[in-house]
């Protein structure tokens, strides 16, 4: 996922987005932060968050109780990279009642079908698992960036194994197959309306104001939108009017394009096309 965060002026809080009611937290014990409910704005509800080894978690049930309902982490990397603390915050996070998902970095090194298929071995992914693939420009490496052919090989691998289309997280630009950076970086061609990867519920990565649809989910819109990243207690998105996330240093935030029943609909459909 995306390292860096950029808050515009304003913000989301002049949207009225998510957990941006002006409801104040009804107790604070040992810093935990307690609402009666995750909150819904016009804008969606702001109940998931994204997380990778990066991050310390000191306690899942502190998560939960901050109004969080969903937690989709980091699972592998290419196809010879497990994140290590993937296994065991699965089942912390479970006990905790918070719904859980997996996703995976896609890069070039290997071939779409092998990291797919490396991807399900470590997840192994039951109906209420939301599965999930990441691309994006691989800034670390550029070179190591994965292709719009091998995600689609990717994608077609989890759907025959699973029976459903994973989510695809991605930005707006790089979806409709624009440079970026200064290496001129693409995926390849852009991902078009009808295609593969457009039967994918879409994760949007966009931290302006309003995100932009990519042209192939023009007609259906997004179904998770990371708005902010990298977000702390100390340093949370877009000022007082997002509620910060306990039990844990800091993570991505992300809106569902629902409510709560709505939420957990999606997180235990069984085919997704």
């Amino acid at each position: 996922m995306v390292s860096r965060r950029v808050v515009l002026g304003g913000g989301l809080a002049s949207l009225g987005l998510a957990g941006c009611g002006g409801q104040a937290p009804v107790a604070r014990r040992g810093g935990d932060v307690y609402l009666p409910q995750a909150q819904m704005g016009p804008s969606g509800l702001d109940a998931v968050i994204d997380i990778s080894h990066g991050v310390i978690v000191s306690d899942f049930n502190a998560v939960r109780r901050s109004g969080i309902l969903a937690v989709i982490h980091k699972a592998t990397e290419g196809g010879d990279w497990v994140d290590p603390s993937y296994a065991v915050r699965r089942q912390q996070a479970e006990q905790a009642g918070l719904l859980w998902g997996a996703y995976h970095f896609g890069t070039r090194q290997y071939s779409g079908a092998q990291q797919a298929q490396s991807f399900l071995s470590v997840v192994r992914p039951t109906p209420s698992t939301l599965i999930a693939l990441d691309i994006e420009a691989n800034d670390a490496n550029p070179r190591n960036t994965m292709t719009l052919a091998q995600a689609e090989a990717f994608v077609t691998v989890v759907q025959q194994a699973t029976g459903r289309f994973p989510v695809l997280y991605t930005h707006p630009n790089w979806a409709n197959g624009q440079k970026h950076g200064r290496r001129g970086l693409t995926l390849g061609g852009p991902i078009v309306p009808g295609s593969l990867l457009a039967q994918c519920d879409l994760w949007l990565a966009d931290y302006r104001e309003q995100p932009d649809l990519p042209w192939a989910w023009a007609d259906r819109g997004w179904k998770l939108w990371q708005y902010a990243g990298n977000q702390t207690e100390s340093d949370v998105a877009y000022g007082s009017h997002s509620r910060a996330v306990a039990g844990i240093t800091h993570c991505d935030r992300n809106l569902f394009a629902g409510d709560v029943a709505g939420l957990y609909r999606f997180w235990n459909a069984r085919m997704r096309s």
